[in-house]
């Protein structure tokens, strides 16, 4: 019989995979930096110090000093250097009561990582007169194949009685900068961490030094809770909601139970940790301010730095939940869709905050935010129809004024007609009958008047329910699904090519250069529906004119393409610009743009051509935008401006108008022509401009 051996082995690692753990799973400087904040939290320090020296370039120094704990010999062998496995209990409080973050040591990693020397120092609080120290080299690491192969040496010594105790690590020649955005985003991290919405009871105090930091904490020591307008309060215990609005004098607006306030069944509970939810909602209005001691200005500034709901966890702040860009709740979205009585992340700041002992909400590797669990999804719930509710309860408040004006006016509006009456009634015979002629007359107009504008807020409605309808879809497919698309068209045609050899132009070239094509078309319309809606270009300002042209030209490009149109601009010298906004003179570009195409598509135009031209004289600006279409047809040319007046079916009369108005309210005028040089239709528009 053979003989029979065996040989005892284990998993080694190469030293590389310090490099792919840190720094791929916290690859922004801030992030890993938090990581060392936080572990300052768990020692049960109070204060905390970042010190960022010279770090605008490579070769920098950071430093990070904080008064806890420290940690034993034992405690840095067996915990701080043991990656993979948190040392901490998330069930068991820290000395001063806080839940320890338990981040297992990869996030410390990736910011050991940021330079090619690291130095740290502690003193235990159980034996302060002596201090340990560990250098870390990592070119030793570089040069070794395995993680086994490199010692550390942790170098024992006594200190003064009075040292304390703490920890210092410092972390050496960079290996790259920290620029002034990194360290924005780091100062942001750590105000919000020292929670901003009041005094944290664990009383810890991160402090960053950096000349980057001081506009930054004014803004923090300023705090503007007390100047919103509302402030709704939610709590979920034991997956039962309660929730109230309060006005900015602290009266309650609204009560909500459970039953009230969850919008799916009232007997369903939320399977999340127990949460609290604040919100504030500033009216950032002129009217508002007017008694206040406060700035519109300084609110928005302040709005800017720290809007949006952040998401808090154990008594610490979880990124990227309420940074910029990170609308986790769609408080942007859902204004969108519906814009009347909600606020957006630049009207509001909020914060949930869970305790959870249970660990219910399991945090990502890479730190970026929780896994979506049941729970989580299940909190986000809880916020959001609490956000929901409060929205609901105002609009009924709304309505209410509504319909009480309405009353308002049609007493007014009968009290006067029995005066006008009394009035003719009391006038001579000789003249009573034409004056009741008269009113009689005036009662018939404005009838009409009435009934035509109840039909162009009818017409108003159904536009508004498209746009929802569009910009809801535009959010939703300029994610995935066109993503999708593109990514599986691409796909087939790959493996297309690899089966079907020569064949594969014959048989699949043209249907999949034309979903290609038409997925392009997808992505255009969905970004330029979003693009519309930017809040941002709805402030009054410089608008250049040729640049929103060229914008908007550049954004259609593969739509127009697609349809076989050449557009010629044909723009002056200089660069003309008149006060308004971007988002309305883009709606009248894109307004003739969509107008030139629906009347390509009517008439079945070949070679089809848009020509934009522009010229200045005596301070105003002339737009000409004229195609090869069919003209103005079926229709008087003047009457084209009309809201409602269509000669296409399935229009709605209304981009015409649009652009008459946005026009008109800049001090405009429009004109227009049945035919123009080109054959089609030509619209001219005249603008007072303030310089070129």
């Amino acid at each position: 019989m053979p003989k029979v051996t065996s040989t005892t082995t284990s998993f080694r690692f190469a030293t590389d995979i310090l490099r792919r753990l840190g720094e791929e799973l916290n690859p922004s400087p801030d992030q890993g930096l938090m990581e060392l904040v936080k572990n300052a939290y768990d020692a049960n320090a109070t204060e905390c110090i970042v010190e960022l020296l010279n770090t605008n370039e490579s070769g920098g120094l950071v430093r990070i000093t904080d008064d806890g704990d420290g940690m034993s010999s034992d405690e840095i062998k067996n915990g701080w250097l043991v990656l993979g496995k948190s040392s901490k209990s998330t069930t068991k409080l820290t000395r001063l009561g806080r839940v320890p973050a338990g981040n297992k040591g990869l996030g410390r990693l990736a910011a050991l990582r940021m330079g090619n020397l690291v130095d740290m120092t502690t003193r235990s609080r159980s034996e302060s007169q002596i201090e340990h120290e560990l250098k870390v080299d990592w070119s030793r690491f570089s040069q070794a194949e395995l993680v086994d192969d490199v010692g550390l040496k942790i170098t024992t010594q006594s200190t003064p009685k009075n040292a304390g105790c703490g920890t210092k690590i410092t972390i050496q020649q960079l290996r790259q900068r920290i620029n002034r955005w990194d360290v924005r985003r780091l100062a942001r991290a750590m105000l919000l961490l020292a929670d901003p919405f009041g005094n944290a009871p664990s009383g810890f105090k991160p402090k960053l030094i950096s000349p980057e930091y001081a506009d930054l904490e004014q803004l923090v020591e300023k705090r503007y809770f007390t100047e919103s307008d509302y402030h709704l309060t939610a709590r979920v215990k034991a997956g039962l909601i309660t929730a109230t609005v309060s006005d900015w004098q602290g009266k309650v607006l609204f009560k909500g139970e459970h039953k009230d306030v969850c919008l799916e069944d009232s007997k369903t509970s939320y399977l999340c940790p127990d949460a609290s939810f604040d919100f504030w909602v500033f009216i950032l209005a002129k009217t508002s301010f007017e008694s206040r001691n406060v700035s519109i200005a300084q609110v928005k500034e302040w709005l800017g730095e720290f809007g949006g709901v952040h998401l808090f966890h154990n008594g610490l702040r979880v990124s990227p939940y309420g940074n910029p860009g990170h609308d986790w709740l769609d408080l942007n979205l859902l204004r969108n869709r519906n814009p009347e009585e909600r606020p957006s992340t630049n009207t509001s700041v909020g914060k949930v905050e869970v305790h959870d002992r249970k660990t219910l909400l399991i945090q990502k590797t890479d730190r970026s935010g929780f896994i979506e669990t049941e729970a989580f999804v299940d909190l986000r719930r809880f916020a959001m129809d609490s956000l929901e509710w409060m929205a609901r309860r105002r609009m009924e408040v709304a309505e209410k004024r509504r319909a009480q004006q309405r009353n308002v006016t049609k007493e007014v509006a009968s009290l006067s007609k029995r005066k006008l009456d009394e009035i003719i009634e009391s006038t001579p015979k000789t003249v009573r009958g034409e004056l009741q002629d008269a009113a009689a007359a005036y009662d018939k107009s404005r009838e009409k008047q009435i009934d035509r504008l109840k039909k162009e807020v009818q017409l108003y409605r159904t536009l508004a329910t498209a746009g929802i309808t569009a910009a809801t879809f535009a959010h939703e497919s300029s994610g995935n699904p066109i993503k999708i698309i593109r990514v599986n068209i691409k796909t087939i045609s790959r493996r297309g090519r690899l089966k079907l050899l020569s064949e594969y132009d014959k048989v699949l070239k043209e249907p999949v250069e034309n979903v290609e094509m038409a997925a392009d078309s997808l992505g255009v319309l969905g970004s330029a529906t979003l693009d519309l809606l930017d809040h941002e270009k709805r402030k009054l300002g410089k608008v250049e004119v040729h640049r929103v042209i060229a914008k908007i030209l550049k954004t259609f490009d593969p739509f127009l393409k697609g349809r076989d149109v050449h557009v010629i601009p044909k723009l002056c010298i200089g660069n003309p610009y008149f006060r308004g906004s971007d988002a309305a003179f883009e709606s009248v570009i894109t307004n003739l743009l969509n107008n030139s195409l629906a009347f390509f598509e009517k008439a079945g135009t070949r070679n089809r051509k848009i020509v934009i031209l522009t010229e200045v004289q005596d301070s105003v600006l002339t737009l000409r935008v004229m195609d090869n279409g069919p003209g103005i047809e079926d229709i008087r040319a003047r009457d084209i401006w009309l809201p409602g007046q269509s000669t296409r079916s399935g229009g709605t009369g209304l981009g015409l108008t649009i652009v008459r108005d946005t026009v008109i309210d800049v001090g405009g005028s429009v004109d227009a022509k049945e035919k123009s040089e080109l054959g089609g239709a030509e619209i001219i528009i005249e603008i007072p401009i303030i310089g070129t």
